[in-house]
């Protein structure tokens, strides 16, 4: 596909939350990551409000084992300590595949869709392992990312069939990738074959849930945001003086 970018993304924990377990409480993570989560990951590689990032496939290299951890968690009520006990994935690993697509809501960014540009920028961030820190579901799971080729390598799922995850959060629908007027939530039923979960478009999702009305937050240049070229002016104008 075109527009598409492969690499392997792997941490010593993975938290991908539950949303029930989300709001306070002791959390629990799912088996597999979301396609939220592996959304996240994408535009920590590298994002633009031009494009819109799919998750095509997810591949599970490792075999999927939870550790249990006692965490005392901030309490901005009061003072008090107290203890909770959170799931985690152990030492989790996935091959992940996906492609960028132009966000045709944001019209006033139409200058900037080279799709040219954007894939080689998103390639060379690939290699480098991304341009802003990787979460593997949450901000204590650190997570790293390298370059591969989508399918190579051993997995502890293949040829080990089909297995099904029962209903799971997809991901948000926020409005500038929606339809501009609301934040929305999707649920799903992923189910992996021989280690591979091959995801559905947001838009195909059969379960779609109204969260709240929103709207899309819009880009003017000199008030939200600074021309590359601007910023070269200012740097070369302090150091002639």
């Amino acid at each position: 596909m075109r527009n598409q970018i492969e690499f392997i993304v792997h941490g010593k924990y993975a938290l991908f939350t539950d949303p029930v377990t989300r709001i306070g409480g002791e959390k629990f993570t799912y088996q597999v990551p979301t396609y939220q989560a592996l959304k996240g990951i994408v535009e920590s590689i590298y994002w633009k409000p031009t494009i819109t990032w799919y998750i095509d496939k997810v591949r599970v290299m490792k075999a999927i084992q939870t550790e249990v951890k006692a965490v005392r968690p901030i309490k901005y009520q009061n003072d008090e300590n107290d203890l909770m006990y959170y799931t985690y994935l152990r030492h989790p690993a996935y091959q992940v595949r996906a492609h960028f697509e132009f966000n045709k809501n944001r019209s006033d960014l139409a200058y900037d869709r080279n799709e040219h540009k954007h894939h080689n920028i998103a390639k060379r961030s690939v290699k480098r392992g991304g341009r802003r820190d990787v979460y593997l579901g949450t901000r204590e799971c650190q997570g790293y990312v390298e370059e591969c080729t989508f399918g190579d390598g051993e997995s502890f799922y293949d040829n080990y069939g089909e297995i099904s995850f029962g209903p799971m959060f997809h991901g948000f629908t926020y409005p500038d990738e929606g339809n501009q007027e609301s934040l929305e939530a999707r649920l799903w039923v992923p189910t992996m074959k021989n280690g591979t979960i091959s995801f559905e478009r947001p838009e195909n999702c059969e379960i779609v849930r109204t969260i709240h009305k929103d709207h899309m937050k819009p880009f003017k240049q000199g008030t939200n945001f600074t021309p590359v070229d601007d910023e070269y002016k200012t740097v070369f104008k302090e150091v002639d003086q």
